[in-house]
Parts: C-alpha cells; structure tokens; sequence
C-alpha cells in the first residue's frame, strides 16, 4: 500500500472501516480499533535489536502532515541513539508523581489548619479569634503557597496589606501567629526556616499602646443614622442589632458574636455570661435593659430556629454556627465608615470605653460602672468586696439604655438625659 491521504482516512472514518495498522512508510501507521474513538497514529521503530511502538496522539488531534513530521523527529532521535518510547513514559512517570507531591505538599493552608486542630483547638478558650486570622488574613494572601516555599517578603506582604487597611494591632496578632504556625510546621519537618522569624512588632502594627478613643453623644447618634441609611441594603438588621447590644451591654465581640440561646433567660431578663467564654475567666449574670430585651427577641425571630444569637449567615470553613468575628468589623469598614467622614476612625473595642465613659458621665459610680464591663475590682477592695452590684448594674445599663435609644432616633443634645447624681455603690 502507498501513501496514506486524507481522503482515505476520511473515508474509514465514515464507513466505519476497523483496522490493526495501515504504513504511511517510514515506520509511520495508524491504527483504528473497535475501541478507538478516532484513528491513532503509531510509529514503531528498532533500538538495540528490540522493537519498540510509540503511541503519538489521535487523528483528529495530530494532522497526516503533523503526524509525517513527528515521525521524522522521532527517526532522526532514533538514529543518535535515543529511545522516544522510553522518553515519554518517563516523562509520564515524572508528571504523575508530580501530581502527587502536588497533592500531598504541605501548603500554608494545610498547614494553618493542622496548627489549629492540634495547638488552638480545645486549648484556647477563644479559638476563633485565631480562625478569623488564620481565614481572613493569612490564607487569602499565603494559602496557596507550599510552607516551604514561603520568603520572608512574602511575611511583609501579607502585613503591608494588613497595616494599609488600618489595622495594626491586627497585624501584630498575624504576626505573632504565623510565627507560632511555622515553628510548628519546624517540628513537623514541613520546612527547615521559620520564614516570619526577623520580624518584630515594628515591622507589623509597631508597639502596641492603651487607646483611649470613645464616641461622644453626636458620633453615636451619626454612627445609627449611616446604619439607617443601609438598612435593608448592605448593612443587615443583625449588624445594626449587633452594634446596638454591644454598645448597651459594653460586652466584648466574641462575647456576644458566639452566644448561643441558652445563655439568655428573656422571662427574666438575664444574659448568664458563663466563665469559659470571658476574657477573665469570670461569669456574669448582665441585667437586660428593656433595648436590649426588645433587641433580642427580633434577633431570636430572625435566627430562625438556630442555637445561636447570630447564626452563620453562609457556609463557612469548619462550619462555625455563628457569623465569623470580622463580619461585623468588615461590614461597618466597607458600608458605614465611609459614610462618616466627619468621625475620627474608631474600633468594635472601643463600644466598651464608649460605655464606660458615658456610664461615668450620666453619674454611675465607678464600681458599678467597671463591674458593668465585667472587669475585676482593684486593690483590697477587688479581695474583700464580693457584692456583684446586679441591681446597681440594672439601673445603670437602663439609664444607658435610655440614651442610647434618644440617639438612636437622632437626638444627640445635651438636654437628653443630662447628668444625674450617681448610682449609690451599696
């Protein structure tokens, strides 16, 4: 037989005509089994006194023109001595184990999440804090990347974007795990150099110092009405509700970010604050002011049966019930602190100073105002003085409430709610 032609190969095609090989010459043939979708082009060629076959692509990939000069290649490769047919499983040998480093490398993901189900997980009362870095800040920019392969300009990255976005206390906390995470990622013989090790605070958020930033009366009342603005829109109910009860209850974000139902006794209203979810490992029993109550039983018909006072509102890694911590902080930065351009920028943590501050200022004795923010007595006093001011605290929270609430409807004068005699400590 002479020359193969592209008619003829159209022609089995179509007459579905089956064949073991047909030479174009040259050691050149195609081959069109049962089991073939399309015709295969074969060259078969002699090493070393030992036939050898190169399967080299399909018909409907490789043209008879392509498929000739391959061929031609592939005897001139033959002729110096090489083996094509060893060549390419080889080269398939390489790509397949390739594929499996690939899949089995130890990338900064992988490598976070292992650090947090076997360092964080169960051994520190707020594991979250720590997922919300590692998902937020440290897998966004580094997830990807093999551990091993991580530089220490990529460290300086993934903070500058950090910092860029005002957040450098942020910073130091991503630092300072990442460090932790990498000399795990040492001990589990991930990779040799802690990438993250010449860096100190200074490079991240610098040394971090006591703020002392509140929000007086006409930045309260601006802060609900930008929040009034997005309702409906942008800014969910639950993050208006969420800025309004840490506000009034001048608890902390995790504290109420992930409080379950059971916490809460509506009848009575109670939050029992237990003491594995506190800063200062102590409970608390926190008075809900009338706000408050009216607050949480929205918050309860919104939840829609779930366990929790802000349920997660999309799937998320490890799926945590609740809305990740930086939601509420992500959505006021994208959606609320543009709009208040006149406002010094401000924090979630400083809701608490806010209170304590115009807890002091609408009379509340100091006592009952730091035992508001839960935060231990001082001195002798802290030892020897046991009374948990429950009903003092009540008073208090429901004169806070009372303003807050003026402010929230826009009335931010100094005539509302002016300064009062304080709240007798005992």
């Amino acid at each position: 037989m002479g020359k193969l032609s592209d008619v003829q190969i159209r022609g089995w095609i179509k007459a579905g005509e089956r064949f073991e090989q047909r030479g174009d010459g040259g050691g050149l043939y195609l081959r069109y089994r049962k089991e073939d979708a399309t015709p295969r082009w074969l060259f078969r060629y002699r090493l070393a006194g030992q036939a050898r076959i190169l399967s080299m692509g399909s018909y409907g990939t490789l043209s008879l023109a392509d498929a000739r000069k391959t061929a031609e290649e592939m005897r001139a490769r033959v002729a110096l001595g090489f083996d094509p047919a060893g060549e390419k499983k080889d080269r398939k040998r390489e790509a397949i184990a390739k594929i499996e480093a690939e899949k089995n490398a130890w990338t900064v993901a992988k490598l976070a999440d292992e650090y947090f189900e076997r360092v964080i997980l169960g051994r520190w009362k707020h594991p979250n804090i720590v997922r919300s870095r590692i998902e937020n800040d440290i897998k966004p920019v580094l997830g990807k990347k093999k551990a091993e392969d991580v530089r220490p300009r990529d460290i300086d990255e993934m903070l500058q974007i950090i910092i860029k976005r005002g957040a450098p206390t942020i910073a130091n906390d991503v630092l300072r795990w990442c460090k932790r995470m990498f000399d795990f990622g040492i001990k589990r013989h991930v990779l040799e150099h802690n990438p993250a090790a010449a860096f100190d605070p200074s490079d991240a958020g610098g040394k971090e110092v006591a703020r002392d930033r509140w929000l007086g009366r006409e930045e309260i009342a601006a802060l609900f009405q930008a929040m009034r603005e997005k309702a409906g829109g942008a800014f969910s109910i639950e993050n208006h509700y969420a800025v309004r009860l840490l506000l009034l209850l001048a608890v902390r974000k995790e504290e109420l970010i992930a409080a379950p139902w059971r916490e809460f006794d509506l009848e009575k209203g109670v939050w029992h604050l237990p003491e594995e979810r506190t800063k200062t490992s102590v409970g608390i029993d926190i008075p809900l002011p009338p706000l408050a109550l009216e607050t949480l039983h929205e918050l309860k018909r919104l939840a829609g049966g779930s366990a929790y006072v802000f349920p997660a509102r999309k799937m998320q890694n490890r799926m945590i019930p609740h809305i990740d911590l930086n939601t509420l902080n992500a959505a006021l930065s994208k959606h609320i602190k543009p709009k208040l351009k006149d406002v010094p920028n401000f924090t979630i943590h400083d809701f608490r100073r806010t209170a304590r501050t115009h807890l002091a200022a609408l009379g509340v004795d100091p006592f009952v105002a730091e035992r508001c923010l839960n935060h231990k007595l001082k001195g002798v006093e802290g030892i020897y003085n046991r009374h948990d001011y429950f009903d003092e605290r009540k008073k208090a929270l429901e004169m806070w409430a009372r303003l807050l609430s003026a402010l929230e409807d826009g009335r931010a004068d100094d005539n509302v709610l002016p300064l009062k005699k304080g709240i007798a400590a005992a």
